[in-house]
C-alpha cells in the first residue's frame, strides 16, 4: 500500500514547475541601514547559491505543503488512498512525521558538493506553509524534534541548526527560508472554520486578539532562528499573501483573492531580527517595501538587467520537493541559466530536494560537480560582476569585472562539448580599443582585431576540432 500510495502521488503531483510564480515587485526601496547595505553588496557578488525544500512531504515524494490546501488548483489536488475526504487526508499528511526518519542525513556532504559548484550561500526551508517546523521551535509541538516525529531521537534532530552550522563552517552566508503562513496553527486556520483557500480562514479585524496571537507566534519563532541558530544572514519570507491589504497588486491574479488585511508588522518584526542578527537581508517576497531588500522572480531570467538587487530562485529537478524519478535539467542547462542571470546583473538560486533519507539524488551530485569543474575555469567571469550593454548577441552574453576594464563574452554552445567557430564576432559598447584577448582555460594565442565597436577573433584550428572546453567557452577581453 504506502508503495502504491507514493506512485499515486507521484504521478498526482509531478508538478510543471512553474505553476507557483511570484511576480517580480515594483517600486523597490533600498536598504538605508549601513550594514544591510554592506551585507547586500556582498551577497549580490557572490551569484550563486542552493536553496533547499524539505520537509515531512518529502516522505511522500508530493508538493510541498500545497496538497492541504482546498484549492483547486494543479499543484493542490490530493492523490491516493485519503484524497477524497479532506479531513482524513489533512489528518494522514500531519502525521507522516511519524514515518519521516532521515537517517542518512548528513549535511557536510552537501556542503562539501556545493561548495565544489562553486556556490557561495544557501538558503533553508525552516517552515514551509504547512507549518511543520524543521527546527526546534518552543511555540508548537508540531517540529522535527518533537516526541511523535520519527527522528526526534537522533542526536541530529534539531536539522536547521545541524544545516546552518555545516555551511557556515565553509563561510557560505547563511539564509532561513520562513512561511509567513502557518496552515497548522489554530490562529492562522481557525478549526472553528474550515480553510477556504490559503488565507486565512477567519477575518482578523473582527478577531483581532486571534489574529494578535498569531502574529506574535510568528514573532517569537523568528525571534528563536534569529537568536539559537548562530549568525543568519538573510532572512527569506515566503507565503507573499500574509501582507497588508494596502500593497496588494491588483494585476495579480493569486493576490486579487486576499479578502483579509494579513499585516503581521514586519517593522517589528525586522527590528528585532536585525537586533539579533545586525545587518540581516530581509526578504518579504513580492511584498513592495523596506522588507523587500532584494527581489525573487521564481523560474524566470529577465530580458534586460533589473535596477535592484535580484534573484532567480529555481529548481534543479521539475519539482521544488523530492519527488521520485524528477526529471534534472542538463549540466549545460544550468550553466546557460547561470550565465544568462549573471549577465542581467541577479543571483542564481538553485533548489534541490533532498529525499525522504535525507540526501540528494545522484543525478543532483553529478550536476554539481560538472558545473563546479566549468567554474573553476571560467568563475572568474561570474563573481563580483556586473551587467554590460549589450549583455547578449546571439549566443553570446557579457559581464563586466567589478571595478575593472574587463568584460567576459561567454559564448554558449548548445551540445556538452565547445565547438568554436573559425570566426567570432563580439560585438562591445563604448571601448576606445581592446589591449588583450584570451580564452579562459586555454593558453592558445588568438588573432584578433577590433573594428568599429565590434571585436572579430579568428580562431586556431586545433580550438575549433577540440577545445576540451564544456558547455560554454569565455573570452576575456581587457580594455
Amino acid at each position: 500500500m504506502r508503495k502504491l500510495f507514493t506512485t499515486i502521488l507521484f504521478f498526482g503531483y509531478l508538478l510543471n514547475s512553474w505553476a507557483q510564480q511570484h511576480n517580480t515587485s515594483t517600486n523597490y526601496i533600498p536598504p538605508t541601514d549601513p550594514k544591510v547595505q554592506a551585507k547586500l553588496a556582498n551577497w549580490q557578488d557572490l551569484k550563486f547559491g542552493v536553496f533547499m525544500h524539505w520537509g515531512t512531504y518529502s516522505q511522500w515524494g508530493i508538493v510541498e505543503s500545497w496538497s492541504i490546501c482546498p484549492e483547486d488548483e494543479g499543484w493542490t489536488q490530493r492523490k491516493g488512498p485519503y484524497a477524497a475526504d479532506y479531513t482524513t487526508y489533512k489528518k494522514a499528511y500531519e502525521n507522516i512525521r511519524t514515518e519521516f526518519n532521515p537517517v542518512k542525513f548528513s549535511p557536510e556532504k552537501w556542503v562539501t558538493a556545493a561548495k565544489a559548484a562553486g556556490m557561495k550561500y544557501m538558503v533553508f526551508t525552516t517552515k514551509h506553509h504547512d507549518g511543520f517546523a524543521m527546527f526546534d521551535t518552543k511555540q508548537s509541538d508540531y517540529k522535527i524534534t518533537d516526541s511523535k516525529s520519527a527522528f526526534a531521537t537522533n542526536p541530529r534532530s534539531n536539522i536547521t541548526k545541524e544545516v546552518f552550522n555545516a555551511f557556515r563552517k565553509e563561510d557560505f552566508l547563511i539564509g532561513a527560508y520562513f512561511s509567513k503562513p502557518d496552515w497548522h496553527n489554530e490562529n492562522y486556520w481557525w478549526p472553528y472554520f474550515p480553510p477556504k483557500d490559503r488565507n486565512v480562514n477567519y477575518n482578523p479585524a473582527k478577531y483581532p486578539e486571534r489574529w494578535q496571537k498569531f502574529k506574535d507566534f510568528t514573532y517569537n519563532q523568528i525571534g528563536e532562528l534569529m537568536t539559537d541558530y548562530g549568525a543568519v544572514d538573510i532572512l527569506w519570507l515566503d507565503g507573499g499573501w500574509v501582507r497588508p491589504k494596502n500593497t496588494i497588486d491588483p494585476a495579480v491574479d493569486w493576490q486579487k483573492a486576499i479578502t483579509f488585511e494579513q499585516d503581521i508588522d514586519m517593522a517589528r518584526v525586522a527590528k528585532m531580527a536585525r537586533e539579533k542578527q545586525p545587518g540581516l537581508i530581509v526578504v518579504d517576497r513580492t511584498v513592495t517595501g523596506e522588507f523587500e531588500n532584494y527581489t525573487t522572480p521564481e523560474h524566470t531570467v529577465p530580458d534586460e538587467p533589473l535596477p535592484y538587487p535580484w534573484e532567480t530562485c529555481m529548481t534543479m529537478g521539475d519539482s521544488w520537493s523530492f519527488v521520485p524519478n524528477d526529471k534534472y535539467k542538463s549540466t549545460n542547462q544550468l550553466i546557460q541559466l547561470l550565465v544568462k542571470i549573471v549577465s542581467r546583473g541577479g543571483n542564481f538560486l538553485l533548489n534541490i530536494g533532498p529525499s525522504p533519507e535525507g540526501d540528494w539524488a545522484p543525478e543532483a551530485y553529478n550536476r554539481l560537480q560538472q558545473i563546479g569543474d566549468w567554474m573553476k575555469i571560467n568563475g572568474e567571469g561570474i563573481y563580483a560582476s556586473r551587467s554590460v550593454a549589450p549583455y547578449e548577441h546571439q549566443n553570446i552574453y557579457y559581464t563586466q569585472a567589478k571595478g575593472k576594464s574587463v568584460i567576459y563574452a561567454f559564448w554558449l554552445s548548445d551540445k556538452e562539448d565547445v565547438a568554436l567557430p573559425a570566426t567570432l564576432q563580439i560585438p562591445l559598447n563604448k571601448i576606445n580599443q581592446v589591449k588583450k584577448v584570451s580564452l579562459l582555460g586555454r593558453a592558445d594565442k588568438l588573432t584578433w582585431r577590433f573594428k568599429g565597436n565590434s571585436l572579430q577573433i579568428q580562431v586556431p584550428t586545433k580550438l575549433q576540432k577540440k577545445s576540451s572546453l564544456k558547455q560554454a567557452a569565455t573570452f576575456k577581453i581587457e580594455y
